[in-house]
């Protein structure tokens, strides 16, 4: 079955911690309710650096890219429709459904 990468972008912050919890306590059921077809539910990243083609490093990153989550659906619009539960959505973020393409093996 195809997997697809949602992308998390953006999104307001917290405005209090219990705000904060509220938030993740969501983010957590719309793990849970994803069941078996969540490959790799959540990958928070943090740090990120741009490597630039001479090899220079700069200290931040260019995206707003704040995390992804892999599922496995049956078409593009299955997994758009997962992405549209996401509670990503209320706090003003933004998600990327892509598709991931299967590489051959490198021999």
């Amino acid at each position: 079955m195809p997997q697809y990468m949602i992308t998390y972008l953006g999104g307001d912050p917290p405005t209090s911690p219990d705000q904060g919890k509220q938030h993740f306590s969501e983010f957590m059921a719309w793990l849970a309710s994803l069941g078996e077809s969540a490959i790799s539910p959540a990958n928070p990243i943090k740090g990120t650096v741009t490597v630039s083609p001479d090899g220079s490093v700069s200290g931040s990153g260019i995206t707003s890219m704040s995390g992804f989550t892999i599922v496995e659906a049956t078409s593009m619009e299955a997994a758009q429709a997962i992405a549209k539960t996401c509670p990503f959505l209320k706090i003003n973020g933004s998600l990327e459904v892509s598709e991931l393409m299967q590489m051959p093996t490198p021999e």
